[in-house]
């Protein structure tokens, strides 16, 4: 007898095709001697046209062959996947709650095959006791997670607590679902989306066993038995878009057997042991056991053994084809899980390029002329923010809403993150200003744009929170402007997430522990102080974690406060902070002239220990330096206690940490720390000038062009490529730009291109975004400008002289004494950071352009230890501004009925 290639079916003459159409066959059962202790069945069958076939015992689907074929295949696509993305990895997560012995068994299989393919696997283990939300709340993390691509929750569940398996399953993003088990899933596939959906893995790998028999299935006649949904409907679904005839049978199903016996195909997944007899099975079917089910058995070692769902003994005599149990569908079954990976992850790179984000940018409705600030910005509907945060790959864990408009991003991100590589780092710099600026935060916002919306790079905007006291002061709001703006403007422009009041408050409770520190000093003993400052408490006195601290820093190495001997409590408990060198003020985020000097503590309360004082604008605190500057919670804990307040009368400096106050601060800036994510426009005031500033003279220009000349100069001493924004104003003329242009790039500048951002938004800033790409990637050899082992007056000098061009420094009493103290602390070796005004090279905001021969005055010098820095004092430079005559909060109101707020721009 020679094999068919159709149907299973062996015989002489026998063909594919026409004999599967025929309804009635006369089948004889012959005993066949083989020579051994045992006889098989021959079983011929005399088909309607005469048409003769024999059948053998079935052929075996082994599941183990194909599955391992199927591996094989996959890791050879992942091994090319890398070599294609280079750093990129398929990502499985595997998520379990419990401990249940037969899923440990499942999930380390499904890891060992993860393994052996190069899919990046994560076994995720939630205890018992995990609650239905925070088992979303994992769930939510991994749709979130750009480094896995598919991921099954492990079942059943087993929990002490209520969970809804199905809540679960369908909070799985669909694009993830590699098992296929959600609705989404499980619709696209009822409606025939199979090139859009995850199929279940076990129907996935009966299909791919039914195809390895090489019979056509389209047209045949399948039954599936069962109709769970995760194997049974499903399998319907799919055998139905195979174009098979498909019939479900379940327990409600009369005359089962009959049902059974038309199958071409059989699929059973009923869970009960050998429910399927090998008599309802039609002669030369394709058979496909999904059951695993446990019977005794006295012969095996542990009493039990595994049999399927169908009769296997008596079904692979009548099957053309049959899956063994076990070995059959379930390693199948692990394989398309695999498979289903390996997809999804060749999905993501369709859609995604690794490390770049995909944002749906607004396109902008430009105007002309060109509507106010505030027309504009309301004109658009800002995303929501927890979108943008998705779309920037920001996880749902890692974002503190602060209502629709506004986010805080946990640092928590920085470690998930860290191997990622840098980015480029630029500085948005100006001119000396112009009566009406030069548009620092407008070009920072549309070079942001322009990199962004229209260059599709991945980009930040890194921009100062805005101060209150000039937003109603005479500046007004400073979220850029015009088609180049952060929005809402509003929420920027007043108290954001209210980092500043933070500031405020931090930098307030020093200045208080300080006073109060020095009246309880003034007016308590030794002994009554030290009581005080560590109290008895039930009996018990205990220095706190900050006063063993300071015992140590003192050289006391003792933990138990009534070991300590009188000198010893004297050396703790007393500070001794000389008034006249305390450093530290007070700060308001308000524009108030009449708190440059006050006299505080002049309450009979106080007895009589008062003192000058005065207040700081709040963005002066050194809080807001460190700040700006620190890298984690824990550097910013350390910086907070090293922030220098005053010095005590023997000359030793005073720290927060001394005064027992740096863990208080830390936690009222706990959350200031975190950035806050806002968007521009595309998902991203000032004084009239005089005529001859609004028509064209090159003559002036050129003559104008001293300062921006310098300011390159500038730049390039640190070795850095400068790129100049020509940043157009309506009343510029062609002429001039050019001009401006030539003439920066004749002067060093890497590049000047010019720039209309505020008419266009990131279209006007293309060119300089182009500009700014090309510098990026250009040479570059970053130098400081000075060695910081140089003396204080030193260092001094070479900023006065080669960045504003002085002939040299004048250091009045104050900073002279200053320079002297810091340096005998130890803090010389500390960087400078100037404060002068901006509104000229030199100290004096009158003299523009560039001006020589002047001497620098420095008035001051003061301290920001925890910061890290030392800044003078230049002139008259005020730490505290004031009100002009007609500040901007005349103009500013708020409509009740729409709470808008009015006239703040």
């Amino acid at each position: 007898a020679s094999s068919s290639v159709g149907g299973g079916w062996r015989g002489a003459g026998a063909v594919e095709g026409s004999a599967w159409a025929v309804a009635k066959h006369v089948c004889w059962a012959v005993p066949r001697c083989s020579g051994e202790s045992r006889t098989s069945i021959l079983l011929v069958s005399i088909v309607g046209g005469g048409l003769l076939k024999v059948m053998a015992p079935a052929e075996i689907l082994n599941g183990k062959v194909v599955s391992a074929q199927i591996r094989e295949r996959l890791k050879n696509q992942v091994i090319q996947m890398k070599e294609e993305v280079p750093g990129f990895t398929p990502g499985l997560a595997i998520l379990q709650v419990g401990n249940r012995d037969d899923s440990n068994l499942y999930i380390n299989v499904k890891l060992k095959a993860a393994e052996e393919i190069g899919i990046k696997a994560m076994h995720i283990k939630l205890p018992r006791t995990a609650t239905e939300s925070e088992v979303l709340k994992c769930i939510t993390s991994l749709n979130e997670d750009l480094t896995v691509h598919g991921f099954i929750v492990q079942l059943p569940l087993d929990s002490e607590n209520p969970i809804n398996t199905e809540t679960l399953v369908n909070a799985i993003s669909p694009e993830k679902d590699v098992d296929g088990l959600n609705s989404i899933s499980a619709g696209k596939l009822a409606r025939g989306d199979l090139n859009n959906c995850f199929i279940p893995c076990t129907p996935k790998g009966c299909l791919e066993l039914i195809k390895e028999t090489g019979v056509q299935i389209a047209g045949r006649h399948a039954v599936v038995v069962g109709r769970s949904k995760i194997v049974g409907a499903p399998m319907h679904d799919l055998l139905l878009w195979n174009h098979a005839t498909v019939t479900t049978c379940h327990s409600k199903t009369a005359n089962l057997n009959e049902e059974i016996s038309k199958g071409d195909i059989l699929v059973v997944a009923t869970g009960q042991p050998e429910m399927v007899k090998g008599e309802w099975i039609k002669p030369g079917a394709i058979v496909i056991d999904c059951g695993i089910n446990y019977v005794t058995d006295d012969t095996k070692p542990n009493g039990k053994k595994i049999v399927g769902d169908v009769e296997y003994r008596e079904a692979k005599e009548r099957a053309s084809f049959i899956t063994p149990v076990p070995g059959g569908v379930g390693p199948m079954t692990v394989a398309m899980l695999m498979q289903s990976t390996v997809e999804s992850a060749k999905r993501f790179l369709e859609k995604f390029k690794p490390g770049k984000w995909i944002i749906q940018y607004n396109k902008l409705n430009l105007k002309t002329p060109v509507p106010s600030d505030i027309d504009i910005s309301r004109s658009y509907k800002p995303k929501p923010i927890g979108n943008l945060a998705r779309e920037i790959g920001l996880r749902a864990e890692e974002v503190e809403l602060y209502g629709e408009t506004k986010a805080k991003v946990l640092l928590s991100a920085l470690e998930r993150l860290k191997h990622q590589p840098d980015g480029k780092y630029v500085v948005v710099t100006g001119i000396t200003p112009t009566p009406l600026g030069e548009g620092k935060s407008t070009t920072t916002i549309g070079l942001v744009q322009a990199l962004g919306a229209h260059l599709h790079q991945n980009v930040f905007a890194c921009v100062r929170q805005p101060s209150q006291g000039p937003t109603f002061g005479i500046k007004g709001g400073a979220a850029g402007g015009g088609y180049s703006q952060v929005i809402p403007m509003e929420e920027f422009n007043l108290h954001l997430t209210g980092d500043i009041h933070a500031i405020t408050a931090a930098n307030n409770l020093v200045a208080a522990a300080i006073d109060a520190r020095m009246f309880h000093e003034e007016t308590q003993t030794d002994k009554a102080l030290f009581n005080r400052l560590v109290p008895s408490v039930n009996g018990v006195r205990k220095f706190s974690d900050i006063q063993v601290r300071r015992l140590r820093r003192l050289g006391i190495e003792k933990t138990d406060p009534a070991t300590l001997t009188d000198e010893e409590i004297n050396r703790f408990a007393r500070l001794d902070i000389d008034p006249e060198t305390i450093t530290w003020q007070r700060v308001l985020d308000t524009n108030d002239r009449f708190l440059r000097k006050i006299t505080i503590g002049q309450s009979p309360t106080e007895k009589g220990h008062s003192r000058t004082a005065q207040f700081d604008i709040s963005v002066a605190s050194e809080i807001m330096a460190v700040l700006a500057l620190t890298s984690s919670l824990e550097d910013m804990r350390d910086r907070l206690g090293k922030m220098v307040v005053a010095s005590s009368k023997k000359g030793e400096p005073i720290s927060t940490e001394d005064l027992g106050v740096s863990g208080a601060l830390t936690v009222l800036m706990k959350d200031a720390i975190k950035p806050n994510l806002m968007q521009t426009l595309e998902v991203t005031a000032g004084l009239p000038l005089p005529k001859a500033y609004i028509e064209e003279d090159l003559e002036l220009v050129e003559k104008g062009f001293s300062n921006l000349k310098k300011q390159i100069e500038n730049a390039r001493m640190f070795g850095v490529p400068v790129v100049v924004a020509v940043n157009a104003f309506k009343t510029d003329t062609e002429a001039e730009l050019d001009l401006v242009s030539r003439l920066a790039k004749e002067h060093g500048a890497f590049d000047a291109v010019k720039c209309t951002h505020w008419a266009e938004g990131g279209k006007g800033a293309l060119a300089l975004a182009e500009a700014v790409q090309r510098a990026a990637a250009a040479p570059s050899s970053f130098q400081l400008l000075y060695d910081l082992k140089l003396p204080v007056e030193d260092k001094i000098r070479i900023i006065a002289q080669k960045i504003y061009g002085a002939d040299d420094i004048e250091l009045l009493p104050e900073a002279q004494h200053k320079a002297e103290v810091y340096t005998k602390q130890g803090f010389g070796n500390l960087p400078i950071c100037m404060a002068k005004t901006h509104l000229s090279l030199s100290h004096n905001p009158e003299l523009k352009g560039v001006p020589t021969g002047f001497i620098l005055p420095i008035r001051d010098i003061r301290a920001s230890v925890g910061a890290g820095f030392l800044y003078p004092l230049v002139g008259t430079m005020s730490t505290m501004p004031g009100l002009p005559t007609r500040p901007c909060f005349y103009d500013i109101d708020l409509d009740p009925e729409t709470e808008q707020v009015n006239g703040l721009f």
